[in-house]
């Protein structure tokens, strides 16, 4: 039966059905020839997930990200970013990077990271002469660092499937985020200096610099007041979501001044297509996750892992490679929800805690939104800059490559993602 249940999602997802629509399908014609268990199944287990307080961040932090975007945030975190880094070799892009690295903080999101930052710095990068190809890979690259700078929508997920501490899974993505965010940065200085993408040469004077950062400051303060709240006690991450949709609004209605009447619309709508089909991937998902747990999938699969090496190093290596694999055919959201319970009794059995594997298990899926052939982030990045994929994927190569070394370094040394927690 789960052979079938497997080969026909497989089949679905090869044919190009969106994979909530693939889950569900896959799930009832499973259930229905091979099974005596009632279709009301799927119903009953996807309204039960989603009826979760935790999950209401999930569109709360994506309608602030809307209100980041059409508010103002962003011009100004690019701004601060550029008066910080724009003058080295490669500045644009190390600009892109930083301020991916900033908007990361508020948002919790990849693709809404390189939809706002994209439309602003694909065009200047191409007006400097940068290759527009390596323009939006870097873009869709720096995207993911979305997903794991805190707050995160990803770790949302895996926190409310596996029942791990949202709060210490922000802590944890931090400095493994950070590391990302120089991992680029270096392969981009690479780059720049091979193909003679220079910087603006100006260096930045402190008077300068404290200008854009006072200019920046309510943008700033937001991720403070999100984490901040968190880390004290004050709030739940999903209080600290609906805390940052009114502050957002705020800055950008009141302060910047460029949230109007048509803009809080477009705010809205945009979140509520958005978060509608990613709580349909959710509730589907867990319907597909709960047919897998009734057949006793992870504990079999449990099992075989083990009973093949109880070696760490090499069952994490394992694990590794078939979630990049993974990620590139299935979204970050639906492998989670399916695949978090079926590998945590793997490496919990072998000592390893669920905060390490969580960071480790969205890094690898992170790293789906830039690899063919289903990369959101590609697509996004195509999409904004105008930019036909095979010249966005033959640049984005040598960044995935560096993402995948902080990977390995984040999977090994642990002390990376859990100095904090």
């Amino acid at each position: 039966m789960i052979i079938v249940l497997f080969l026909l999602l497989a089949l679905f997802v090869t044919i190009s059905i969106p994979i909530g629509i693939a889950l569900g399908l896959a799930t009832l014609l499973t259930l229905i020839f091979m099974t005596n268990i009632e279709p009301i199944m799927i119903a009953q287990n996807a309204f039960a997930a989603l009826d979760s307080f935790t999950l209401m961040a999930i569109p709360f932090f994506m309608l602030a990200g809307n209100f980041m975007r059409y508010g103002g945030v962003s011009k100004r975190l690019l701004n601060l970013a550029d008066h910080i880094i724009g003058y080295v070799t490669g500045g644009l892009g190390m600009v892109t990077t930083l301020t991916c690295m900033f908007f990361a903080a508020i948002s919790g999101s990849g693709p809404a990271t390189v939809s706002a930052v994209g439309s602003f710095m694909m065009p200047a990068m191409k007006e400097k002469g940068y290759d527009e190809g390596y323009a939006a890979a870097l873009t869709a690259a720096a995207g993911t660092i979305g997903v794991i700078i805190p707050p995160s929508i990803p770790f949302v997920i895996y926190g409310v499937v596996t029942g791990t501490s949202i709060g210490s899974l922000f802590l944890a993505g931090i400095i493994p985020g950070i590391i990302m965010g120089l991992a680029l940065m270096i392969v981009n200085y690479r780059t720049s200096k091979k193909n003679g993408y220079t910087g603006s040469g100006e260096r930045p004077t402190i008077k300068s610099v404290l200008k854009a950062t006072k200019d920046a400051f309510w943008a700033l303060l937001s991720p403070v007041i999100i984490l901040g709240g968190i880390y004290s006690g004050y709030f739940t991450p999903t209080e600290a979501a609906a805390i940052s949709c009114v502050y957002t609004w705020f800055i950008g209605t009141f302060v910047y001044k460029e949230i109007g009447k048509q803009e809080l619309f477009d705010c809205l709508k945009d979140t509520v297509v958005i978060a509608g089909a990613t709580s349909f991937m959710i509730g589907l998902s867990m319907s597909f996750a709960f047919l897998l747990t009734m057949e006793q999938v992870p504990g079999t699969i449990a099992k075989a892992l083990l009973d093949f090496s109880n070696n760490k190093i090499v069952i994490l290596l394992l694990i590794n490679i078939f979630l990049l694999v993974v990620g590139c055919f299935i979204d970050n959201i639906s492998s989670c929800t399916i695949l978090a319970p079926i590998f945590l009794p793997v490496v919990v059995a072998l000592g390893i805690n669920p905060i390490h594997f969580g960071i480790i298990m969205t890094m690898n899926l992170s790293i789906g939104f830039i690899t063919p052939p289903y990369g959101a982030n590609l697509f996004i990045a195509s999409a904004v800059g105008k930019t036909p994929m095979d010249r966005i994927i033959k640049h984005v190569w040598p960044l995935i490559g560096a993402i995948i070394v902080v990977l390995l370094l984040t999977t090994f040394i642990p002390a990376l993602s859990m100095i904090f927690v």
